[in-house]
């Protein structure tokens, strides 16, 4: 009897650590996501502040750029001046394009990468239960053992109803 209680109460300390490991193993996942949705959104506040910068230079640029067609004394209205600016304003907006692209693919990555540790902390989680049922499980068939049990043995027992 004694050593059925203690095959139980390891069975059940046991149980109960491959729970909490589970669940452990599970959290830091979720705070891995949680992570990688921060980073995320601190990719966005980046992306924000680049465009401003961006905005900037180009301003600048543009600012440069009229002064000079002006000292040379080309019409700014047409003609090479007008198609400098224009070209100048097309190109500004396709690095932009290429920056907020860039910017919204490292974005996805991260969130897909959130996902994926959503999905190991589930697996973690289902792989501590599976660990949960084997320990039930071998902890019955100990018991079953000491109670003299065993697979192999037959235990059918033929009921006679003295009628012989």
């Amino acid at each position: 009897m004694v050593a059925q209680v203690a095959t139980v109460t390891l069975g059940y300390m046991q149980y109960k650590q491959q729970g909490a490991a589970g669940k452990y193993n599970q959290s830091v996942q979720n705070r891995n996501a949680q992570i990688a949705e921060q980073e995320a959104a601190q990719m966005e506040k980046q992306l924000e502040f680049d465009i401003s910068r961006f905005d900037e230079k180009v301003d600048q640029l543009q600012g440069q750029t009229t002064t000079r067609i002006a000292k040379s004394g080309a019409d700014l209205d047409s003609g090479t001046g007008l198609r400098i600016i224009r070209a100048n304003a097309e190109e500004a907006e396709k690095e932009e394009n290429i920056i907020r692209y860039n910017s919204k693919m490292g974005q996805a990555r991260k969130f897909e990468e959130a996902n994926f540790f959503r999905i190991q902390g589930e697996v973690a989680r289902q792989t501590a239960r599976t660990a949960q049922i084997g320990t039930i499980m071998q902890t019955g068939t100990s018991l079953l053992r000491m109670g003299g049990y065993s697979p192999g043995k037959s235990t059918n027992v033929s009921a006679t109803d003295g009628s012989s």
